[in-house]
């Protein structure tokens, strides 16, 4: 089982600036992420289905908790319109003590 100690940002793209916050409002609320950052109109290049294509999306920034990212996952899946949406964790190495703390104590508490 990952350390519940270990904080992750969680990057995932949207269709849309609406769909960012209606996705980061659910996580936030069942305490699977601390924070939603919305980037709108980001410019996606990206291959899919063989061909090159480039669509406007929006980009979540969620912070979160290693131990928690399975479900936190699984949740966007079920959220999200895209068949392949993408959904990558990347770990904390360095960070405000403070702000890490806050991350552990905004998110669900291990069963």
């Amino acid at each position: 089982m990952p350390d519940p100690k270990v904080e992750i940002v969680v990057l995932v793209t949207t269709s849309s600036e609406e769909e960012a916050a209606r996705i980061g409002r659910a996580l936030v609320e069942a305490k699977l992420a601390a924070c939603a950052n919305v980037v709108p109109r980001i410019r996606s290049i990206f291959s899919w289905e063989g061909k090159v294509s480039e669509e406007q999306e929006s980009l979540m920034v969620l912070k979160s908790r290693a131990d928690l990212f399975e479900e936190l996952a699984a949740t966007i899946k079920t959220l999200h319109s895209y068949r392949v949406p993408e959904i990558i964790a990347l770990p904390i190495t360095k960070g405000s003590p403070d702000y890490l703390a806050w991350i552990r104590d905004m998110t669900r508490k291990r069963k």
